[in-house]
């Protein structure tokens, strides 16, 4: 168990009806005592007049949580206070001077996780349930939480630690009585891995993209109407909008909500060759914006030929043919298209539809459960890598396979931390709030 006591503000600072402290570590009981409320029953609230050096810094609702049933697995509590600040920097300035000290960002969460009441993958989907800014991402958060993530994990390394065995035992027993070609009985537990582990990495990115937002970037040769557009999705004029062909130069970026689900939302400068050196860079911008996008937007004025915009969208992208109040455009029978008028509002309603259900389509519907992070993609790939080996080696020598299933089982425990994790504590937990 740690050995000091930290406290934190769990609720944000600033003036509000009620602030919470949480306290956690071996001396929270001896802090309640000195504050004026010893003696509580564990999780039941109680209203205490809270004192320190003879005067009363609040009349406060107490919880009490005794390990190991607690959030971090340690004696806990919560003080809920009275909001001014005033009161909150008083109660803080006492738990100080009675030995406790202020916690450091994620510490609680880590002390949960290094008690045992969470694994790894469990605390990353705490801090992005706080981050949760759309229902797609509270319910990912909340599934992760959950442990769908971690056991999904869990069973790959079971496989994984099968096969293992039916090695370990060919080469370790030869003498005993064992079956025959043991190790190779592994084979068609690996190929099983194998294909699973693929199925994981190749729908890895709906995760990060639930949980970083889905990239939408407008492209189109100049005037095409990309910032009307932009400006229309938005609903506020973001984008400077003039008949000048070039006024967009830089990348300009919008986050929004749409279907539920987190979306950042790119206008780019104009597609086209420019002798001026600050449009050409918008234009290398633009381009590679759009080389990154999940989903490009191809935005075309009626009459204007495809020019150097139709080289980045792709058939899976959507064309905008825009200005229908001005001239009604072309069929497009090769491509998905919708007409609109930003002046007029026709068709903005059918894009909305159509960019809610695509989000839907990309980003639903999986039976693994989402890989949220880069660092749980690495883990895959290289558990991937290490199998793949493995079950080339079990033909040849079973005795070669051994060290790569246990390193591909290494990789796997690392997502969830029950092994080798110290090297990305640092990184996980700095991302938290403090209080959590």
């Amino acid at each position: 168990m740690t050995a000091d006591t930290i406290f934190a503000l769990a609720t944000p600072p600033g003036r509000g009806a009620i602030a919470i402290i949480r306290l956690s570590g071996p001396g929270t009981d001896a802090a309640l005592t000195a504050l004026g409320a010893g003696g509580l029953k564990p999780r039941m609230a109680s209203l205490r007049d809270l004192t320190f050096d003879g005067r009363v810094l609040d009349q406060a609702l107490v919880l009490r949580f005794p390990a190991p049933n607690s959030y971090t697995g340690e004696d806990c509590a919560e003080l809920h206070l009275h909001g001014g600040r005033a009161v909150v920097e008083a109660v803080g300035e006492a738990l100080v001077a009675l030995g406790l000290r202020p916690a450091e960002s994620g510490e609680f969460t880590r002390r949960a996780f290094e008690n045992g009441r969470m694994d790894l993958a469990q605390a990353e989907a705490v801090a992005d349930l706080i981050d949760a800014e759309t229902t797609a991402q509270a319910a990912q958060a909340l599934g992760q939480l959950d442990g769908a993530l971690s056991e999904t994990y869990s069973g790959f390394r079971r496989d994984l630690l099968k096969a293992l065995a039916l090695v370990e035992a060919e080469i370790d027993f030869p003498d005993e009585e064992v079956p025959d070609n043991l190790a190779s009985t592994g084979g068609p537990v690996l190929d099983g891995l194998i294909a699973d582990l693929k199925a994981a990495l190749a729908d890895a990115r709906r995760g990060e993209r639930v949980r970083e937002g889905y990239r939408i970037v407008l492209i189109g040769e100049t005037n095409a109407g990309k910032s009307s557009l932009f400006n229309a999705l938005v609903a506020r004029e973001a984008a400077i909008v003039t008949p000048i062909a070039g006024t967009t130069r830089d990348v300009l970026d919008a986050d929004l909500i749409i279907g539920g689900y987190a979306v950042t939302l790119s206008d780019t400068a104009g597609l086209r060759e420019s002798e001026d050196p600050i449009e050409a860079e918008g234009v290398r911008r633009a381009r590679a914006r759009a080389e990154q996008a999940d989903l490009r937007i191809w935005v075309r004025a009626p009459g204007d030929p495809e020019g150097p915009a139709a080289a980045y969208a792709g058939p899976d992208d959507l064309l905008v043919l825009t200005k229908a109040d001005v001239s009604r455009p072309d069929a497009t029978p090769d491509r998905e298209s919708l007409v609109i008028s930003t002046m007029t509002g026709e068709g903005l309603s059918a894009l909305h539809s159509w960019l809610s259900a695509r989000l839907a389509r990309d980003l639903s519907g999986s039976d693994f459960p989402a890989v949220t992070r880069e660092r749980h993609r690495r883990r895959l790939a290289d558990a991937l890598s290490s199998v793949e080996a493995g079950r080339r080696a079990l033909d040849l020598a079973p005795e070669m396979a051994g060290d790569d299933l246990r390193r591909a089982a290494e990789s796997l425990a690392r997502v969830t931390g029950a092994i080798g994790v110290e090297d990305v504590l640092g990184e996980v937990f700095s991302t938290f709030c403090i209080g959590k």
